[in-house]
């Protein structure tokens, strides 16, 4: 009977037609534990495929069913249905990041959040970009970012009143390439006492067309640029590797930075862009999940720095260990030098072109 009364009471109060008593509803309410750590505790009276309809007694909410974690029966003890930890994130088995799912916030309040764990990647030979994934200094970035390099260093960008501080790290060691994923892991050697703030791993699965995106990065050395736009695919094959694809602008330089989604969680790393003379709006990601992969595998793409064939070395010029004229300029050497300036300049350019090209070409 009491059943009948809850379920005609649902009815109607769906319709606004009548407010069910308390009575009528206690005895069947459940608690519904959603996946953020929320809950909502009333009586289901109807559920779909992809929802639930809880009658909470003064309205009637619709939860998706892939946002629900578990469900309770109400008058089971507290014990049987532990509330979730009050913590989003948590930290991955391998000790190295952390995975979660954080609330929905505005563009700017994530870039402030954030923004502290994308440094800039410095090479003698390029720029780029790249995210702590914990604070223990390691980052991770591009392989073409520092592909044939050992020297390399980082820029952070540390939050101060009033603006940020540069903060600039020498010494990064490489820890791991693949170039195939095109991805590297870092290890910046921090200063005792500082700890940035770092990023936290998404989940591809979580990942829609449409869903709102932004990137933070340094495009063609501009630091600490952001800009914002949605998934456009989230599943483009490109020479034979899968690749979320964005209109949010990805120029030279952001490569290497986080693809955040509309939760500050790192949903990709920015690896590519069309060329401006060909497309436009066309910037592609590696998914997270490879990021995951390469930082489980990582032993197996550990950098050797003794293989010669791990990246360019650049030594120091040696020093001269006699002070004095190098025993190679005998008296001899300037006549010689100025027998072969008397010679006519039509005579020259050939032989000193071609030593000059050479020289250019070994350097």
């Amino acid at each position: 009977m009491l059943d009948r009364i809850t379920r005609n009471c649902a009815a109607l109060g769906f319709l606004g037609l009548l407010a069910c008593p308390l009575w009528a509803t206690a005895a069947g309410f459940e608690t519904v534990i959603l996946k953020d750590g929320q809950r909502i505790v009333g009586e289901v009276v109807a559920e779909k495929s992809n929802a639930l309809y809880v009658d909470l007694g003064y309205d009637l909410v619709r939860i998706p069913k892939d946002q629900v974690l578990r469900r309770a029966r109400g008058d089971a003890p507290e014990a049987d249905s532990p509330r979730p930890e009050a913590k989003a994130t948590e930290l991955d088995s391998s000790g190295l990041y952390t995975t979660g799912k954080l609330k929905p916030a505005g563009v700017k309040d994530l870039v402030g959040r954030f923004g502290e764990a994308v440094v800039s990647i410095e090479t003698p030979s390029g720029k780029g970009s790249g995210f702590l994934i914990n604070d223990e200094g390691y980052a991770i970035t591009n392989a073409h970012v520092i592909q044939g390099e050992t020297r390399v260093s980082a820029i952070l960008y540390l939050n101060a009143p009033g603006g940020l501080n540069r903060r600039r790290i020498e010494d990064v060691e490489i820890i791991a390439l693949n170039p195939f994923f095109d991805l590297a892991l870092l290890k910046l050697p921090l200063p005792k006492g500082l700890k940035p703030s770092h990023v936290v791993l998404g989940n591809v699965e979580d990942i829609n067309v449409g869903d709102l995106v932004f990137a933070v990065g340094n495009p063609l050395g501009l630091e600490r640029t952001v800009t914002q736009g949605i998934v456009s695919n989230r599943s483009r094959d490109i020479e034979g590797q899968i690749f979320l694809q964005t209109d949010a602008a990805i120029n030279p330089g952001n490569s290497g930075g986080p693809l955040f989604n509309q939760r500050g969680e790192v949903i990709g790393v920015n690896s590519r862009g069309a060329h401006a003379a060909m497309a436009d709006n066309l910037g592609f990601a590696i998914p997270v999940t490879y990021v995951k992969q390469f930082l489980h595998h990582r032993e197996a793409f550990s950098f050797d720095k003794a293989n010669p064939n791990s990246g360019y070395r650049y030594p120091d010029p040696p020093r001269r260990l006699v002070a004095g004229r190098p025993e190679g300029l005998r008296a001899g050497t300037n006549d010689r030098a100025s027998s072969t300036s008397s010679t006519p300049a039509t005579n020259r350019p050939a032989q000193g072109g071609e030593g000059s090209g050479s020289a250019s070409k070994a350097r």
